[in-house]
């Protein structure tokens, strides 16, 4: 052995067996006697090592490097006179042979190295014959210590995939059903294909608990009797429940296909389940007046349809530009609230119709009721003032226009008690002498009614009934 040589193991073989070999590499490879026990020993660092001696003599001269870049060595084979030497070559050594075949201090290798993700390249026998340190880690940790870094750990690349185009591809983990997740990007080299893998694990899980919380927020939805459709940014709809389909009758494969808002308003349109507009033109302005303010969380409509039914619709903002739009059906309110509204309407015209003054209060004293009879006697409509009348207010009115009499405080006090009330009449006499008899009764829920008669229609109904044979 040579001088230079005395750092580095060095081997000399004579066809596939050993002859002889340096110190270092007596020291370190005692167990090597031929060419196939040295390939074994460094296929893990060095899988594209000769497979036999022949090629060396073919080539002349092979330098492999490790394909770890952390392993800052070369293998360097040559024949020599019918000898082949292989030297493990540490690459900071300047004499070793074949260093200008690129070394550890290249800085393109070194900014690969030092990348914080996998880097590697693939021959064109489909073979890894260099990777960096991430890729390394990366490999051993998912296929242990010992994983032989020569076998791609990723899948093949799709032949059509655009170059430099990110791919989604997940790769088997350390943990078991659980994927490990990259953006691939490959670049063409005149000596394979060089990879680049960028990790989206946190990009993925992000998406995936963003799908389930749409799943719960489904499933919640889906239990309600609101019609919900939310509209994302690009004013696509992104989500709807089943009740939306019952309430607007939009075919469910139509709403899948995540139509625009314009389109499902107009689907609406001309399945008659909104207002017709007078013309197409101003339907347009009617939407984008609709969407604007449903932006800013100011629309609220109530939609009567052709066929009879009411339906309550609002517009909401939601975040990150999306809007939502809340159908309900309030026809069995609106229907309740009418005939309520009738039959107050029907009440009251019953009390016009009556001759005697009727005043009607609450359990909390407010004026309730009147008549037409008691506005012309007391000279006052309370359905003409915004402020509430209540039973003091009423009894001054009175007070005012009648001769003094303690009735007026016995009928505040009856408006007031709970327990123990029965019908009482009382005289009373207005400032003008008309005599009127008060009649005050307990009504349902604690109400209280006043009732006034004057007693001259009293005594002519009497004359009468006297005349009568």
């Amino acid at each position: 052995m040579t001088q230079q040589d005395a750092g580095d193991p060095v081997f000399l073989f004579d066809g596939a067996d050993l002859i002889g070999g340096s110190d270092r590499a007596e020291r370190e490879y005692e167990d090597i006697s031929d060419w196939d026990e040295l390939r074994t020993r460094l296929h893990c660092d060095f899988p594209a090592f000769p497979k036999t001696p022949d090629i060396v003599q073919q080539e002349g001269e092979i330098v492999v490097p490790a394909i770890d870049s952390a392993v800052h060595r070369n293998v360097v084979s040559e024949w020599i006179d019918g000898v082949v030497r292989v030297q493990i070559c540490d690459l900071f050594n300047r004499s070793c042979t074949g260093s200008s075949h690129g070394t550890s201090t290249d800085p393109m290798r070194l900014a690969m190295d030092k990348a914080p993700y996998p880097v590697w390249l693939v021959d064109h026998a489909d073979k890894v014959s260099w990777c960096n340190a991430a890729y390394v880690a990366l490999a051993r940790r998912v296929r242990g210590q010992n994983a032989d870094l020569s076998i791609p750990l990723f899948p093949e690349s799709d032949d059509s995939a655009p170059l430099g185009k990110k791919t989604r591809i997940s790769i088997a983990s350390e943990v078991p059903d659980r994927k490990l997740w990259f953006d691939l990007s490959l670049v063409e080299r005149d000596e394979g294909t060089l990879f680049y893998a960028v990790d989206i694990n946190a990009v993925v899980d992000a998406e995936v608990a963003q799908r389930k919380f749409v799943q719960t927020l489904a499933k919640t939805f889906a239990q309600l009797s609101i019609g919900l459709a939310i509209f994302d940014r690009n004013r696509q709809l992104a989500l709807f429940n089943p009740a939306l389909v019952d309430l607007t009758a939009l075919p469910a494969d139509f709403l899948s296909s995540r139509p625009a808002l314009s389109s499902f308003f107009d689907r609406l349109r001309n399945q008659n389940m909104m207002p017709e507009p007078k013309n197409y033109g101003g339907w347009r302005k009617q939407m984008n007046d609709l969407l604007e303010a449903a932006e800013h969380g100011r629309y609220q409509e109530t939609w009567s349809m052709p066929s009879g039914s009411v339906y309550s619709v609002s517009g909401r903002p939601h975040p990150d530009g999306a809007v939502a739009f809340l159908f309900e059906d309030i026809t069995a309110e609106i229907t309740l609230t009418r005939r309520f509204r009738s039959e107050l309407e029907l009440g009251q015209a019953i009390l016009d119709k009556l001759p005697d003054a009727v005043a009607v209060f609450s359990a909390n004293g407010t004026l309730a009721f009147s008549n037409t009879a008691y506005h012309l006697l007391w000279d006052v409509d309370p359905d003409q003032s915004f402020a509430l009348v209540n039973v003091l207010d009423a009894t001054r009115l009175w007070q005012e226009r009648c001769t003094a009499t303690p009735v007026w405080g016995e009928i505040r006090d009856f408006v007031e008690m709970r327990e123990n009330r029965a019908d009482w009449t009382a005289q009373i006499r207005t400032r003008n002498g008309t005599l009127l008899t008060c009649a005050v009764g307990p009504m349902p829920n604690g109400a209280t009614i006043v009732r006034f008669t004057a007693e001259a229609a009293n005594t002519q109904d009497a004359q009468l009934e006297t005349a009568l044979p």
